[in-house]
């Protein structure tokens, strides 16, 4: 008999809405999810997701204006499409396809998230991931900072009999490790499973667990079977985890981390432990704290 990590629930985002004129996501956390859902699936703290959607040429800037954060970091993961950033600490930087953008807030920053000018230019398809993840308390008020993540500095690892491979974007897998810097352990990774292939993976019994079918159609634990928007999460029990691929190709993105175990405080683009700390977030950005608007 096999001992497979027990499936707590599977759920979709409650309906698509606009951020900016250029992401129409779904919040599948912790929108439509019970109050408290954040410290269960410390330490990430909300996902966006945005399905494949086709966008008409333009000349125009389509997405996200200057807006500031604090007290955690914003992850973006493409799919499909080119997404550019800017912020006020004079980062820059252009993701495609296989591609990350890790960015620490901190003690606070502004940033602005669009199109890629050029592509923009041209009919196209855009499919992104964007989560918070919470920075332990200690952390909270560090110094931003910005990652820019490229394909081929993933780690890498390809299953036997050319069943399909795994990109490690952070923490470890099978042995790879990914290139991201994380304020506590975290394994995030991408695995895309040709069809009928299947994998086990190996998490631990503490790490919070879940993922996300972006194309395709996966079995896991040969019971459940999960269609492309689906999220899975886990029990906090032992066990392994089974996958296998019931399309022609099947990927997901895997989220496991160390729970911060500590109080999660939000008002808006601020994340804190305590209501003091969100309330003096507010006035420092008001104040001017955050640095400019104008980048």
């Amino acid at each position: 008999m096999n001992n497979y990590r027990p499936i707590e629930r599977v759920f979709k985002g409650l309906g698509t809405h606009w951020v900016g004129d250029g992401f129409l996501v779904n919040q599948y956390f912790p929108k439509g999810q019970e109050r408290g859902f954040a410290e269960r699936f410390s330490p990430f703290l909300l996902m966006d997701y945005n399905e494949p959607y086709y966008f008409e040429a333009t000349d125009n800037l389509v997405g996200v204006g200057a807006h500031p954060h604090r007290g955690f970091e914003t992850v973006t993961i493409a799919l499909a499409g080119k997404v550019e950033h800017h912020d006020n600490k004079g980062n820059h930087g252009v993701i495609e396809a296989g591609d990350i953008q890790w960015m620490t807030a901190g003690s606070g920053i502004l940033h602005k998230e669009y199109h890629e000018r050029e592509y923009s230019k041209k009919g196209r398809v855009f499919h992104m991931i964007q989560l918070w993840v919470d920075l332990p308390r200690e952390y909270k008020m560090t110094n931003p900072r910005y990652q820019t993540l490229l394909k081929g500095d993933m780690g890498k690892v390809i299953l036997e009999n050319n069943i399909g491979e795994i990109d490690v974007y952070a923490g470890e897998v099978k042995g790879v490790k990914g290139p991201a810097k994380t304020f506590s352990p975290i394994n995030m990774y991408k695995l895309t499973l040709n069809q009928t292939g299947k994998v086990e993976l190996n998490e631990p019994v503490n790490f919070n667990t879940g993922a996300l079918v972006v194309s395709g159609s996966i079995k896991v634990n040969e019971e459940k079977i999960l269609e492309q928007g689906e999220f899975i999460l886990f029990e906090n029990k032992e066990g392994t985890i089974n996958f296998e691929a019931l399309s022609e190709e099947a990927m997901m993105v895997v989220l496991s981390g160390e729970p911060l175990n500590q109080p999660v405080v939000a008002y808006g683009p601020f994340v804190m432990t305590t209501e003091e700390d969100i309330i003096q977030a507010n006035i420092d950005f008001q104040q001017g704290l955050f640095g400019t608007s104008k980048f």
